[in-house]
């Protein structure tokens, strides 16, 4: 049996329909619906979700499996799931965005004691970056507006209005945007129908495709958010990291 089909067998055993699923571990049901094709494959932290939700470990996902998709042990996965799972959402936030700039580094510049390759540097500098996510989903409640910590961007002529960095919560806004993306930010209130912006509608934050009278997902599993009096824009994206 193979992991698509271990995958939907835990699924039917507690009861879920693949948009509970797909739901409880912040993907589009079309994006769960591949995992049990097996025309897609989900990343580490989304295995991890799965794991956790579904109540099962990797021995019973890869059983019958000669090797993961991806370079881990049996025993290494089940490490690094556990620990995982008992994180807070802070700690998963940090893990998730060290995982994600170490593997920049080494794609760039290859792994210590080997050759590296040639780079063009750029001088870098410190922005801000919120913890607290943007919402590519349902939304989400927005706290406070203190950033969290300051995180290095290269000083590209591109990024030179970025102000502030916001996490991606969610895949309404696949496959331009992912879960778990680090979006850059120009703080501005003046963005154009067409652009993609950080918004706040009744105290929820969303990152959006502005529309004439709606925020548009371009996922389209997901349906777009009318405008209100309570709408107010807060960046518009200039990229991601």
């Amino acid at each position: 049996m193979a992991f698509a089909d271990r995958l939907k067998e835990a699924r039917l055993k507690i009861g879920y329909t693949q948009e509970q699923i797909a739901e409880k571990i912040g993907v589009a049901k079309s994006t769960y619906t591949g995992y049990e094709k097996g025309t897609r494959e989900p990343n580490v932290n989304t295995i991890g979700r799965l794991m956790e939700e579904l109540n099962v470990d990797a021995n019973f996902l890869w059983q019958d499996e000669t090797t993961f998709p991806f370079e881990l042990t049996y025993d290494e996965m089940e490490h690094l799931v556990k620990k995982y799972r008992n994180l807070d959402d802070h700690g998963k936030e940090l893990v998730n965005f060290t995982l994600d700039k170490e593997t920049e580094r080494i794609e760039c510049y290859g792994k210590l004691g080997e050759a590296s390759r040639p780079v063009t540097a750029f001088p870098m500098r410190l922005i801000s970056y919120y913890f607290k996510n943007a919402s590519a989903g349902t939304g989400q409640l927005v706290i406070d507006n203190l950033p969290d910590k300051d995180i290095e961007i290269p000083d590209k002529p591109e990024y030179r209005n970025v102000s502030y960095a916001i996490g991606v919560n969610g895949s309404s806004m696949e496959p331009a945007f992912q879960d778990g993306d680090i979006l850059l930010v120009e703080a501005t209130q003046e963005i154009e129908v067409g652009d993609i912006g950080i918004f706040q509608i009744n105290n929820e934050c969303f990152v959006k495709k502005l529309g004439e009278k709606e925020l548009i997902s371009l996922n389209k599993d997901y349906k777009n958010i009318p405008l209100d009096e309570t709408a107010a824009t807060l960046g518009k994206v200039i990229g991601k990291l």
